[in-house]
């Protein structure tokens, strides 16, 4: 039951010196989940960000039973060909979310130590102040079920008019709860994209305590009809500084997921997935030496 009086802490992930380069499940949504094992071996990835959303490899919108039964085997298909599944991303943002129990205790049951929330956005015409202590009882609320279940919870920090795009609200709104339990999925494309050239090393400077995972994308900025806008773009050809962030990971110990996301139109999944995680392993394999 998720209302055991003495819930542990969160699984620690496997013993590692350095990241586990994940490819996040999304961008092979057409393969089914009893599938996709062999493509990630075959491609170097450690690990898989399992999409379990609606439209992703696993829907959680259906039958209890069923939702349970496919979180269950979708696990059980990645780490049965000898990779991890440290993450698996979620549209929940509520603990009145539909199947939101089923799918944590599934996860928890697996092993599986972290899931990624999904997105709040600012209300029109409710005061910001207001909003954020909305959002803010969501998050302890997911934060209590994380314990339950033997989790932790990553907090996007999307472009646009979301909370948290602003890493320092999301700190305000959790620095306050236990950082095993909730902490950031820092995107450095996002961050860079909000903070322009440096902002993102004061927002990743404040985020690195409560790091969880890293979502590895890349973008240009491009004019389009007089105004400027974010062009994905295959990693290391974009104005993520990647070198630099790594070192600043590495020198903070961080060894959690790395979620590759391939938003760029592009030809080829595989060749496509192979670029950016070989130069992930690159990047990393300089950092952390």
């Amino acid at each position: 039951q998720t209302g055991a009086s003495k819930p542990a802490a969160p699984k620690a992930a496997p013993l590692r010196g350095r990241p586990a380069i994940c490819l996040y499940s999304q961008v092979l949504v057409k393969v089914p989940y009893d599938e996709i094992g062999p493509i990630l071996r075959a491609v170097g990835v450690d690990g898989c960000d399992l999409s379990v959303q609606p439209g992703g490899h696993v829907n959680p919108l259906g039958a209890p039973d069923m939702t349970f039964t496919h979180m269950m085997r979708s696990v059980e298909a990645i780490t049965g060909v000898g990779l991890e599944v440290p993450v698996i991303t979620t549209a929940f943002t509520s603990l009145k979310d539909p199947n939101i129990q089923t799918v944590m205790q599934g996860c928890g049951q697996m092993g599986v130590p972290l899931f990624r929330a999904g997105q709040w956005k600012y209300t029109p015409g409710l005061d910001i102040e207001a909003r954020l202590l909305q959002v803010q009882r969501d998050i302890a609320g997911l934060a209590a079920l994380a314990r339950a279940v033997n989790m932790g919870v990553a907090l996007q920090n999307v472009a646009g008019d979301f909370v948290g795009e602003a890493v320092w609200d999301t700190h305000m709104m959790i620095r306050g709860m236990d950082p095993h339990l909730v902490g950031f999925d820092f995107d450095p494309g996002y961050a860079t994209a909000d903070g322009a050239a440096g902002g993102w090393e004061i927002a990743l400077r404040l985020a690195l305590p409560r790091i969880k995972m890293i979502a590895a994308r890349d973008f240009n900025w491009t004019k389009e009809g007089g105004a400027w806008k974010m062009t994905p773009c295959r990693l290391g050809e974009g104005v993520v500084a990647w070198p630099k962030i790594l070192a600043n990971l590495a020198n903070a110990r961080f060894t959690g997921p790395i979620s590759i996301e391939i938003a760029y139109e592009h030809k080829d999944d595989v060749s496509a997935i192979q670029h950016d995680v070989d130069f992930m392993k690159k990047q990393v394999a300089v950092a952390y030496g």
